[in-house]
């Protein structure tokens, strides 16, 4: 049993070299069967654009509260806009969670299309298009981690490039207000991501811990520059279980506000989520009826947010 987080070198992130790609699809395949998360060094995203992106998103939430207000979920709809502090309780158990955020989803014009379903802007300089050029530069990402999974799994290198045209990604700027130190309050309950992938960029201040398969917490130390990794409800159960989403949470530290910014990767609305070949031994049925990742995506979100579906 791992007691620690694998760290996969992407090597620039290209994934143009199928034999360097089948290398990191078996050091990712490999985290997936296991612990459920890994980290991606040399990721090829700019880091004078991912600081920037944090300094934008400390700017967006040190705004007067009724500037957030006025760009709430709850009036942009369709899951973007501003999550106020405890509307979201991923642990219900455990109440409401201490943080805040911001969504912007999917456009088509970060493919160079024209501009579909609108997102909500601030009124700060240089926000928008920092934001922008940031969850593009996330997109491009994650479409390539696929073409690692997908030699991982033994599909074709493009197998799930026509699920991802226009996938349901979000980009999260969350902050989380310093802790009291007595554990009564989570910055994020315990849970598992919905989707496929969720790319995690952190500052310097810790908190997110990660529940190994024997239910200890392991804590998952920051590493500069680094993406923390982890896959979704939605990417397990394409591979029959295969991949095993891990449950985790965000524990901030006493005394210290933490930001991050999580870029959630779901596949295209319409995508067909059934048991991927070869995942459904012989003989055997699959685990989960296929559904769509819309379908997989709104039963999640309406669990989670406390004032349900928006949009």
């Amino acid at each position: 049993m791992s007691d620690t987080i694998p760290i996969v070198d992407l090597q620039g992130g290209t994934f143009s070299d199928a034999a360097e790609t089948a290398r990191i699809g078996g050091e990712i395949g490999a985290a997936c069967r296991s612990i459920g998360f890994f980290y991606c060094v040399n990721h090829g995203v700019d880091l004078g654009l991912r600081e920037a992106m944090f300094r934008q998103s400390a700017a967006f939430f040190a705004l007067a509260a009724v500037d957030k207000a006025a760009l709430s979920i709850a009036r942009v709809g369709d899951n973007r806009g501003y999550v106020g502090m405890k509307a979201e309780a991923l642990d219900p158990a455990k109440g409401g969670d201490m943080k805040e955020a911001f969504n912007i989803g999917y456009d088509p014009a970060f493919d160079g299309g024209l501009p579909g379903s609108a997102n909500a802007w601030p009124q700060l300089a240089d926000f928008r298009v920092t934001a922008e050029a940031y969850f593009t530069a996330c997109l491009t990402l994650g479409r390539g981690l696929h073409r690692a999974i997908a030699a991982d799994l033994g599909l074709e290198a493009d197998f799930f490039a026509d699920k991802f045209t226009q996938p349901m990604a979000t980009m999260r700027l969350l902050h989380y207000p310093p802790s009291a130190g007595s554990g009564a309050d989570l910055g994020a309950g315990e849970h598992t991501d919905y989707g496929n992938l969720t790319l995690l960029a952190t500052d310097a201040v810790g908190g997110l811990e990660v529940r190994r398969r024997d239910g200890d917490w392991l804590q998952a130390p920051v590493i500069p520059g680094a993406y923390v990794v982890n896959i979704g409800d939605c990417l397990m159960r394409w591979t029959n279980d295969i991949y095993r989403s891990t449950r985790h949470r965000v524990v901030s530290p006493a005394g210290r506000e933490r930001y991050s910014i999580a870029f959630f990767l779901d596949p295209d609305p319409a995508a067909e989520v059934a048991a991927l070949p070869g995942t459904v031994p012989a003989g055997e049925t699959a685990k989960y009826p296929p559904t769509t990742a819309l379908a997989h995506l709104t039963e999640r979100l309406t669990a989670t947010y406390a004032f349900g579906r928006q949009g």
